[in-house]
Parts: C-alpha cells; sequence; structure tokens
C-alpha cells in the first residue's frame, strides 16, 4: 500500500463545510441570528478542528485530571488538577455562550440565544472532545435549575456564575445523583440533609459525581431528616456550593477519581459531604421531578455529543480511504467501501436531521409554545433519540476503524479514543433499559399515538405503510403484561426511532436538494433493508454525488 496526496483536505473546521448544520440553521434561527450564528460556529469550528482538538488528545493520553487531597500542612484540600490546555478549552468554549446565552442577551442580538444554537456549538464541540462536553451539559443542567425552580435570591448568587461568557468568575455545575447503594434507583438515595441553626448541612456520599473539583456549585439530591416520605419522593433538590463564601472547601471531601475507559477530560469521583452548606431549590417536595426534567435536557446533550462522534468519525473514515492506495486505486473506489461511506454518511445527515427537530421541540417548550400532547411527544423523542444515536456512535467509530485497517488501532490516529468516548453515552443519562422503561411510562400517557398520527402524515408512500406497522403493534404492546412489555420495549424503540430518523429526512429534503433526497432514500433502503438481491445499492449509485460535496 502506499499513501497519495488526499483530494480531501483534513478538515481543518468542523463547520465550515457541514452542509446539513448550515441548512438547518438558516430554517430554525431567524435571519440576524443565523448571520450572527454563522459567523461565530465558522470561528468555533476552526477552533474545535485546531487548538482545541489538539488539546484533547494530551488531556487523554497524557494529562487527565489528578487529585491533590492534602496540603503540606495535612489538611484536607481535595483539589483536582487539570492540565493547562484544558483550562483555556473550558475558557474559550464558555466564552462562546454555549451555556450563557441560552439564558442572557446575546450582546450583539440584543435578546437571548436558544437551544438550538447551544447544541449547534455541543455537537462542533463534541466532534473533537465529548469528554469536556460532559461539564458543559452539567452546567446546561444545573442553569435550568436554577432559572425554573430556585428562589430570586438563589439565581441572584448563582445565576451570573454559572451563566459567564468572560464577564464575571465562571462556576462550571455539575448535578450529583448516584449513591453506592441505589444506582439507578435514585429512590434509594441516602444522603441526609438535616437544619443546623436555620441553615441546610448534607451528609452522605455520591457514589459517580462528574466535574468533581471543578463545579462551582452542584445540585444534589439529599433526604431531610424531617421528611418521613420514603423512596424518590422523599427527596429535596439542594444546590451545594463548592467553596464558602470566604473561599474555603464547603465540607466536601473527593475520595478518589475514578479511572474510567475513556471521557479522561472529565474528573468523576467519590464525593463526601460532612456538614456541606445547601440551599433548598423549589418546593422540597419535587426534587425529583426537578432532576428529571433537567435529565431530559441532559439527554438531548447525550445525543448531541453521539452525532458530533458520528460526525469526525465519518469524517476520519472519508479522509483516510480518499488519500490511501490499495492495488492501483484509492480504497474509496471500491464498490464494498464505497456502500459503507454512503449508508454511514445517510444516517449521519438523518440522525443530526431529527437531532434539531427535537431541540427545536424543545426550544417551544421551554418558551411555553406548547401544548401537553406535543410535550409529551418531546420526552418520548428524547428516549428515542439518546438510545439511538448513542448506540450509532459506537457503531460509527467501529466501522471507521474497520475502513482504517491497523491504522484504525492506533493511538496515533483519533478513532481509539473516539471509541472509547463513544462506550459511555449508552450509559450516561440511562442506559437501554431505563428509556425502555421511560418508553413504557410514556406509552401508559399515549404518547406514542400522537407521535404515530404525526408520522403517518409523511408523503412517502412506504413510510406511511411502515408507520402503520408500527401502530399494530404498539397495538399489542399495550396488551401485554408488564414483564412481556421489558423484553419487547427496546426493539419497538429501535424501529420507532428509525421510523422518525426517516420521516424528517425525507420531510428535510423536500425543502433542499438532490445531496439530500439521495441521503434520504439511503437512509430507507439501508435501515429498512429494502435493496433488493443483486441490485446496487443506492449508497453505491450515489456515492460520486456524497464524495464530491462532502
Amino acid at each position: 500500500m502506499q499513501v497519495l496526496a488526499n483530494k480531501h483536505e483534513k478538515n481543518q473546521n468542523f463547520y465550515e463545510f457541514d452542509q446539513t448544520l448550515h441548512q438547518l440553521l438558516q430554517q430554525k434561527l431567524s435571519p440576524s441570528f443565523y448571520r450572527y450564528a454563522d459567523e461565530q460556529l465558522t470561528a468555533f469550528g476552526a477552533l474545535c478542528a485546531g487548538p482545541i482538538d489538539a488539546r484533547a488528545k494530551v488531556t487523554d493520553r497524557e494529562g487527565e485530571p489528578r487529585l491533590r487531597r492534602y496540603n503540606a500542612y495535612g489538611d484536607e484540600v481535595s483539589e483536582v488538577i487539570v492540565n493547562e490546555g484544558y483550562k483555556q478549552t473550558v475558557a474559550e468554549t464558555y466564552a462562546t455562550g454555549i451555556v450563557g446565552y441560552v439564558h442572557k442577551d446575546i450582546p450583539e442580538l440584543g435578546h437571548k440565544g436558544n437551544y438550538v444554537y447551544s447544541f449547534a456549538q455541543g455537537y462542533l464541540l463534541s466532534q473533537t472532545e465529548p469528554g469536556f462536553y460532559c461539564p458543559v451539559t452539567l452546567t446546561m443542567a444545573t442553569a435550568y435549575l436554577l432559572e425554573h425552580y430556585a428562589s430570586e435570591e438563589l439565581k441572584q448568587k448563582f445565576m451570573p456564575h454559572i451563566c459567564a461568557t468572560g464577564d464575571t468568575e465562571l462556576f462550571e455545575g455539575a448535578t450529583f445523583l448516584t449513591e453506592r447503594q441505589g444506582g439507578s434507583d435514585v429512590g434509594a438515595n441516602v444522603v441526609e440533609a438535616r437544619l443546623d441553626q436555620g441553615e441546610w448541612r448534607l451528609y452522605g456520599e455520591k457514589y459517580f459525581a462528574s466535574n468533581a473539583g471543578m463545579c462551582g456549585v452542584a445540585m444534589v439530591l439529599a433526604r431531610q431528616t424531617t421528611n418521613s416520605k420514603q423512596g424518590s419522593k422523599g427527596l429535596t433538590l439542594f444546590a451545594v456550593p463548592w467553596r464558602n463564601d470566604d473561599g474555603e472547601l464547603n465540607h466536601i471531601t473527593i475520595r478518589r477519581l475514578k479511572d474510567k475507559l475513556g471521557v479522561k477530560a472529565v474528573p468523576s469521583g467519590e464525593v463526601e459531604f460532612n456538614g456541606a452548606k445547601a440551599y433548598v431549590v423549589g418546593d422540597p417536595s419535587k426534587g425529583i421531578y426537578y432532576m428529571l426534567e433537567a435529565l431530559n435536557l441532559s439527554r438531548i446533550c447525550n445525543a448531541a455529543a453521539s452525532v458530533g462522534i458520528m460526525k469526525r468519525a465519518l469524517d476520519e473514515a472519508v479522509h483516510y480511504t480518499n488519500g490511501r492506495i490499495a492495488f492501483g486505486q484509492t480504497v474509496a473506489e471500491f464498490p464494498m467501501v464505497q456502500h459503507s461511506l454512503g449508508a454511514l454518511h445517510a444516517k449521519w445527515h438523518a440522525s443530526l436531521v431529527a437531532l434539531f427537530d427535537l431541540v427545536s421541540r424543545y426550544d417551544e417548550i421551554i418558551g411555553g409554545n406548547a401544548s401537553e400532547d406535543e410535550q409529551q411527544i418531546v420526552r418520548l423523542l428524547i428516549a428515542l433519540v439518546k438510545k439511538e444515536t448513542a448506540e450509532w456512535a459506537i457503531e460509527f467509530t467501529h466501522e471507521a476503524i474497520e475502513l482504517h485497517g491497523g491504522n484504525g488501532y492506533i493511538e496515533d490516529f483519533v478513532l481509539p479514543r473516539l471509541l472509547r468516548d463513544a462506550q459511555v453515552l449508552t450509559v450516561w443519562e440511562g442506559t437501554a433499559n431505563i428509556l425502555a422503561h421511560e418508553l413504557i411510562r410514556l406509552v401508559q400517557k399515549n404518547a406514542h399515538i400522537t407521535l404515530l398520527h404525526e408520522l403517518q402524515q409523511t408523503s412517502h408512500p412506504y413510510l406511511q405503510q411502515l408507520a402503520s406497522v408500527v401502530e399494530q403493534r404498539f397495538a399489542v404492546f399495550v396488551t401485554l403484561d408488564p414483564a412481556m412489555q421489558t423484553l419487547e420495549a427496546k426493539p419497538l424503540m429501535q424501529q420507532l426511532a428509525r421510523l422518525y430518523e426517516a420521516v424528517v429526512a425525507v420531510k428535510h429534503a423536500e425543502s433542499a436538494g438532490e445531496r439530500e433526497q439521495m441521503l434520504a432514500e439511503i437512509y430507507i433502503e439501508e435501515q429498512f433493508d429494502q435493496k433488493p438481491f443483486g441490485e446496487v445499492p443506492l449508497a453505491v449509485k450515489g456515492f460520486k454525488l456524497l464524495n464530491s460535496g462532502y
């Protein structure tokens, strides 16, 4: 084998040549907002493809966070030390308003941003540093909880710092749920909140606390000693500053940092509260409700990270196969490779279109412009999209490694890191089993009926037929006993998720062009096994069009 000069230059800007993202933002933002976003995302896309990517490699291989538990005098300091490049990435990323401009005005526009713009930034960031997008996600969730449920006093205390864009000291956020004995069973949590001279103090341990030591304030579920309710309904949400107003550690200890497979950038630790000062957020009886609402936002972030990894893996595969010579031609000229690349391209495209359809719907809910039916649809779509994209992020990196051959397994290339980082996305914010239970809960509220009715309005005959088949399966599903529902839920989620992606991809193509129509048809052929045996796949027939405009 030999290497040719690649006609596909290595991508130096993750935003500039992303045709699908440009189309989506033009559709979903006002003209003035789009002009602003286009300029800012062009700069951020270059930053992500260049300096942030270089720093991410250092953090992954040799610069991951370290815990310094004690100072020279033996005092407990629980200090998390991160490398200088990571600090620079933190400063540059939050300065873009990835969190802040969801909640405060963009100076150049004179109005707030929205989640469409924020998730465009997160999608670009995740192509290079999905590990750091975890702290960004936690900060987004913290800002959401404070803005929607906290008192004005708490908002004034924390929100300027949580939403900092370089104008004041930044407080990153965190959400601490998991305890050793509970895991996904949050109702088993035992961290206590005791009232001491008019102030709440927390005692106990959170076993998997991401962004430990880096956050300025953590949102923590705890059980008030004065509350006799058991289970999840007995949990109250607290805002817990990492340090007191005098700068001293707020009676918090980090026992250790987790040695994780991937996402090395984010420090995840075991945190003990030893009388940490805490502030009640909202109604003390609704802590679990508040946190579940923030969890839905985090699940969308998870999907954005997954689609970002999908895009980066696809970019790497396209670049490599167009430049590698084997048996007298580029690897990308072989039909089998064209088939793989075309199918991946169509899946990524449909996933991105679906993600931003979901985010637009979520913005409507946040703006108070959605009906109860629409809110239930969004909750269902969040579960579907999170599960589907997380699983495909792993598949994309696996396929890209194979297309690289042996080089794909070498740490000099980005793919091993992407694979390690992708693996956690099926676990974070709820495994497939947890999401399957979410489907069952939402089916009991008939959310699937409204969504299926909407999907049946597609102009594509095959998808209309498929929607009817899925509807029939749901009609049977609701008659099953609870145990059997848990067995059928995940395959049913997959069918509904892919139907949704296909419908929105077809709708997007109606107002786009030949490329988008081809991608939609490739998606349908590949995901629903519609290619007649012995015929050339659409992914191969359309490869020249896709490859030239990539």
